[in-house]
């Protein structure tokens, strides 16, 4: 059984596809971000870091987003959500999951928070300005690799579709949404359509539009 702590739109949402895709049964634990919950004693003995998520599984705590679907896709390789290990494909699975959580995950970040990359405040607005930038660059390097292909993987579906959603869906806050650029738009639609992602944003109280 899977544990999932959670806050409704955080970089919980990944994990939380994932696992209603996998089919596997596990529990919602919703941390309450809004008192700060995840900075309290409980919360930082699972992650010493204070953030979410967090999924606890077999008496384990794991954290670090990538690393949850990494582990989720490996524990439940059955259900073909990322290639065998030592399928040739299994190269891009890891440079895709990679590339999304230390270029996309790691620069929203910033752009979110600004304010904790500044030692002056009034220096924020300029750290959001080129985070806008990159992050739209980033974004349209990503679609052209997709090109017309359905999915980021040549060999289907799998985890980083769902990690690319959320990454688009946190990229309808950019000064140009990552939904028009290139093919994500509709990259995106393609993965919301899936009943276990419609389940997971209905289960978390998150209304459309959702990129």
């Amino acid at each position: 059984m899977h544990d999932l702590h959670f806050y409704p739109g955080n970089a919980s949402l990944f994990p939380h596809m994932l696992l209603r895709e996998l089919g596997c049964p596990f529990t919602l634990t919703r941390v309450d971000r809004d008192n700060d919950a995840q900075k309290g004693a409980a919360y930082l003995a699972l992650n010493p870091h204070g953030k979410i998520p967090v999924l606890v599984s077999g008496g384990r705590a794991i954290y670090e987003t990538v690393a949850i679907g990494l582990y989720l896709a490996d524990a439940h390789i059955e259900a073909g959500l990322a290639p065998a290990i030592g399928a040739p494909e299994r190269a891009e699975h890891y440079k895709w999951m990679t590339h999304i959580s230390n270029v996309l995950q790691a620069e929203f970040r910033a752009w979110f928070y600004p304010h904790e990359f500044v030692d002056d405040p009034a220096l924020a607005d300029h750290v959001k300005a080129a985070l806008g930038v990159r992050l739209t660059a980033s974004f349209q390097r990503i679609s052209d690799q997709l090109g017309d292909r359905p999915w980021l993987l040549e060999s289907g579906f799998s985890t980083s579709d769902l990690y690319l959603l959320m990454m688009t869906r946190w990229g309808r806050t950019l000064p140009k949404p990552a939904r028009e650029i290139g093919g994500l738009g509709a990259h995106a639609e393609r993965v919301l359509a899936r009943p276990a992602v419609q389940q997971a944003l209905k289960a978390e109280g998150l209304e459309a539009p959702f990129v």
